[in-house]
């Protein structure tokens, strides 16, 4: 196979992961299983596969920007970096929806926290992680005895 073609199967893959978590409340431990620790799962073995059998194959380094473009300039490492993003993204997103379970944070609340963590990484766990302290600062606590 192709690094393109691989990259067109990877996507969608992780889209399903997505999709389960965006309707978790629908069934919660399908979402957590398939679209929390599943699809990660294998997208992780599928990055570690690219990395393992053409790793050799790639210049640069990460001790630069000019060397991480370098590396990310052969379509397997290219590959190997989405696929890098997507198997995390979806990992954390997966986090968020059981974090915001235990917390009692409504689901209509999470999901614009999944669609920034699916667009943009860690501006969606920022924000999810906001709300939860924004939550923790205007919940009353129960006092210890």
């Amino acid at each position: 196979m192709t690094p393109d073609s691989l990259f067109q199967i990877a996507g969608p893959i992780a889209m399903i992961g997505w999709i389960f978590l965006a309707l978790a409340p629908l069934a919660p431990k399908w979402a957590d299983r398939i679209g929390g620790v599943i699809i990660p799962a294998i997208l992780s073995v599928g990055y570690t596969a690219v990395i393992l059998g053409y790793w050799w194959q790639g210049q640069g380094g990460f001790d630069s920007l000019a060397n991480v473009m370098l590396l990310l300039s052969n379509p397997w490492m290219a590959l190997a970096g989405w696929v890098h993003f997507l198997a995390f993204d979806l990992f954390i997103g997966g986090w968020i929806t059981r974090q915001a379970r235990r917390d009692g944070i409504p689901h209509l609340v999470v999901l614009p926290c999944l669609l920034l963590t699916f667009l943009f990484g860690p501006a969606g766990l920022i924000l999810f992680l906001s709300i939860g302290a924004m939550r923790r600062l205007v919940t009353p606590r129960e006092i210890e005895a």
